[in-house]
């Protein structure tokens, strides 16, 4: 995919990033090659490669995926100043 200058200066504008006149033509080859870059990799096969986390190896502990907290709202709002049912209260501050 080839960017010309007025691509480049309307994505400069859209980033609002300032960019002399004289940096576009270059800007824009650049860019270009970049976009050819991200071209190649999408040929590449990947649909046997495993989702990676890090680049080493690396074995997290898992554990069970069940509720462990919960029902014991008195406990939490024991220090609360002021509460309603389970809930604190605070006061109103947007009219």
């Amino acid at each position: 995919m080839a960017l010309d200058k007025d691509a480049v200066a309307s994505i400069a504008r859209l980033a609002r990033i300032r960019i002399e006149d004289g940096e576009l033509e270059t800007l824009a080859f650049e860019l270009s090659h970049i976009l050819g870059w991200i071209e190649q990799l999408e040929e590449v096969d990947t649909s046997n490669a495993e989702p990676m986390t890090s680049v080493t190896e690396m074995d997290w502990p898992k554990r069970q995926d069940k509720v462990t907290d919960g029902d014991y709202a008195d406990r939490i709002l024991a220090n609360a100043t002021d509460r309603l049912g389970q809930f604190y209260t605070v006061p109103k501050v947007v009219e």
